[in-house]
């Protein structure tokens, strides 16, 4: 099939439709003075992150269907983004789970890791879920799958052991069940978190309670505390959060329970004592104080450093040369702990106990509340995948999918372990155009796809970059500058018709604003072909 423009918006000036289709966008906000990949003025729109984005209204011409199609689009992006990329363009009936993702993912906050970092996904669905989750296997004599991220290509994550000569290992998938053991970066029991980091992966280990999860305590006492970077197949230690404050200091920062990047460094944060710490390179981490209690995790959103603490509020940290400056958020009612963070629909959400509630944080210095996960109590790891917002839980080990209106659909129960109090959804990540989260105490990672999706698990290039994402036949696939960075599954066409009536966005959709530039986007029904995507990838070169 010969391809045809449905809309070819350039973005130079103005948001009008050049196709002659008439699909044209309205301005809601966007700088269409930027200059594009050629470096002139007025030749890129320019989106701010927070608010800005086009919308073109539904017509007949926006109808996919079941039809092939394909996007094509200029995008920049900065190296250092605190906040998710976002969304490139969406065309998505929430309601249905009917219609189309393309953006970019930053999934920080997801309990301890940074799991995601400028990861391309493109998908599509109409109201479809795999019924049944699948097994990826045990990692080792794992109970805990404690932190799980993508980086270059892989999905890697980090376990807690129990046994008294055994340590904490990273892992990297292979397929199936096979997982390539990495080894203990430390002696302590747990790998609590990872991070990808100037192209390197960072671990972060623990001497973890497993009384937290009601579980015997481990008879390894090793201290951890200490963060690690991934060289080949190497571990170099990068050094110990130092110091040691309040009630619980007798582990001196024996625990690295979350690691962030935030203005381009490397943060980590303590469990079991307060304070937070920056990388400084080699082995050397600068203490920046506390905001007066201890904290469970690290996220970015709208350009800041958001502490979730033991208690029911959110903390946002900023700094300066000899300054650094703690605000607390309003209070969470009727909550106690705060382990998680997502943005949705360009928006923060924080997972919470005891009543496994997400709260929603409103531009107007409140919160509100998204309902209940069940009769579920806490809520853990949380990601946006394909236009959905997914949540672990607490004590059966679930996972719920939000629905709106307060109401959220059980997807299913991960951890089967007979007898214990306590089974988690703990650790979560988008990869391989799949979802996976890690469980305790079976010590498993599974995953589920949600429709049909393409991702890129290495790191998006910042700087100008031609994207092309295509459904042709039975599968999905993404090109960056030319050359395919990922392939979906594949299915049935005629099960995927993606015809709806909701606006198409561009720089706006379920995850986030789109936060850089964008030009020449251009929307066409049909496949493209290799020469035709590189005929468009040499555009203005």
């Amino acid at each position: 099939m010969s391809t045809s423009l449905i809309g070819s918006w350039k973005l130079a000036g103005d948001t009008n439709d050049s196709s002659g289709n008439g699909n044209h966008g309205q301005n809601r906000g966007v700088d269409l003075t930027a200059p594009g990949p050629d470096q002139q003025p007025n030749s890129a729109a320019r989106f701010d992150g927070q608010r800005s984005y086009i919308l073109v209204p539904n017509s007949s011409l926006l109808q996919i269907g079941t039809d092939d199609f394909s996007i094509s689009a200029r995008i920049f992006t900065e190296e250092h983004v605190d906040d998710p990329i976002g969304d490139i363009m969406a065309k998505f009936d929430a309601n249905r789970r009917n219609g189309f993702n393309l953006g970019l993912k930053r999934h920080s906050g997801s309990c301890t890791s940074l799991a995601n970092y400028r990861n391309v996904h493109f998908g599509i669905d109409n109201g479809h879920l795999e019924p049944e989750w699948t097994d990826c296997g045990q990692l080792g004599n794992a109970v805990f799958v404690m932190s799980l991220a993508v980086h270059q290509g892989h999905l890697y994550a980090g376990t807690v052991e129990t046994g008294e000569q055994e340590a904490g290992h990273v892992f990297r998938y292979v397929s199936g069940t096979e997982w390539e053991d990495l080894g203990s970066p430390g002696n302590s029991n747990a790998v609590m978190t990872l991070a990808p980091y100037k192209g390197k992966l960072y671990a972060g280990t623990g001497r973890l309670k497993l009384q937290g999860s009601s579980l015997p305590p481990s008879p390894n006492t090793n201290e951890g505390g200490q963060v690690f970077r991934l060289e080949g197949e190497h571990w170099v230690d990068c050094g110990k959060l130092g110091g040691a404050r309040g009630q619980f200091a007798e582990y001196c920062h024996d625990t690295v329970h979350a690691l962030e990047v935030f203005r381009g460094r490397l943060y980590g944060l303590p469990l079991y004592t307060q304070g937070l710490f920056c990388y400084d390179g080699d082995d050397n981490w600068t203490d920046y104080g506390s905001h007066g209690r201890r904290a469970f995790t690290l996220g970015v959103f709208r350009g800041d450093l958001h502490v979730l603490n033991n208690g029911n509020g959110v903390i946002r940290f900023t700094s300066g040369e000899n300054w650094t400056r703690w605000t607390r958020l309003a209070d969470l009612p009727g909550v106690t702990q705060i382990y998680s963070m997502a943005i949705y629909e360009g928006q923060m959400v924080v997972g919470t106990w005891p009543k496994a509630s997400v709260f929603q944080w409103e531009a107007d210095g409140t919160w509100t509340n998204m309902g209940r996960l069940g009769d579920e109590l806490e809520v853990m790891g949380m990601a946006v995948y394909n236009g959905k917002l997914y949540a672990g839980t607490l004590p059966l080990g679930q996972v719920y999918r939000y629905d709106g209106d307060g109401h959220w659909t059980c997807t299913g129960q991960l951890d089967q372990t007979p007898e214990v109090k306590y089974r988690r959804a703990w650790s979560t990540v988008v990869c391989n155009g799949r979802l996976y989260y890690g469980t305790l105490p079976s010590g498993r990672v599974l995953s589920i796809e949600a429709g049909r999706n393409a991702t890129c698990d290495h790191e998006l290039t910042p700087g100008w970059r031609h994207l092309v994402a295509m459904r042709q036949g039975g599968s999905l696939t993404l090109y960056i500058d030319g050359e395919v960075v990922g392939v979906s599954s594949t299915f049935d066409p005629s099960q995927y018709d993606l015809s709806n009536e909701q606006p198409l966005k561009i720089g706006f959709g379920q995850h986030d604003y789109f936060h850089g530039s964008l030009a020449d986007l251009r929307l066409y029904r049909g496949a493209l072909t290799k020469d035709e995507i590189r005929q468009l990838d040499n555009w203005k070169k």
